[in-house]
C-alpha cells in the first residue's frame, strides 16, 4: 500500500494507523455487531494485526459470539466510539470499524455476512452477495 491510512475515535484520544490493504470488507449482521454498532449491521475492515499501530488508551469488553468464539470489542473509554474487534478464531487479524477511518471512502464492502441474524428492517439492495453465517 502506498499510502498509510489513519483513523481513531470521535474525541481523538485514540488514534491508529495501518500500513496494509484490507483482507476483507463487509457488512456483519450478527446480533453482537448490532449491539456494537447500534444499527442493523456493522461495516468492518479486516486488516493484518501486525500492520495496525494504536496510540491511546482503550477499553475492552469480551463476549461469546454466535460462532461460539470469543470476540473482544475495543472502544474509547472517553467517548465510547467502537473501534476494533479482536476475534479468537482469527488472532492474526484485527477487525476495524469502517467509519473510524479518517477517510472511510475507500471502503468497498464485498458482502453481507451473518444475515441469519439480520433485522427485518435492515436495508439490503441485493447488489452484494449475502451469507447466513460466514462464507466458506
Amino acid at each position: 500500500m502506498s499510502n498509510e491510512r489513519s483513523g481513531g475515535c470521535r474525541c481523538r484520544q485514540v488514534r491508529y494507523t495501518c500500513s496494509a490493504e484490507p483482507v476483507f470488507t463487509g457488512h456483519c449482521h450478527c446480533r453482537d455487531c448490532q449491539y456494537a454498532s447500534g444499527g442493523a449491521y456493522s461495516t468492518v475492515v479486516l486488516l493484518p494485526r501486525e500492520a495496525v499501530s494504536v496510540q491511546g488508551e482503550t477499553r475492552r469488553y469480551a463476549v461469546t459470539a454466535e460462532s461460539g468464539n470469543q470476540v473482544t470489542r475495543v472502544f474509547c473509554p472517553t467517548c465510547g466510539t467502537p473501534l476494533f474487534s479482536e476475534l479468537e478464531g482469527m488472532q492474526a487479524l484485527l477487525v476495524v470499524k469502517a467509519a473510524t477511518f479518517d477517510d472511510p471512502a475507500f471502503v468497498a464492502p464485498l458482502m453481507h455476512i451473518w444475515t441469519a441474524s439480520s433485522q427485518p428492517w435492515a436495508e439490503m439492495s441485493g447488489k452484494l452477495p449475502a451469507f447466513a453465517r460466514n462464507p466458506e
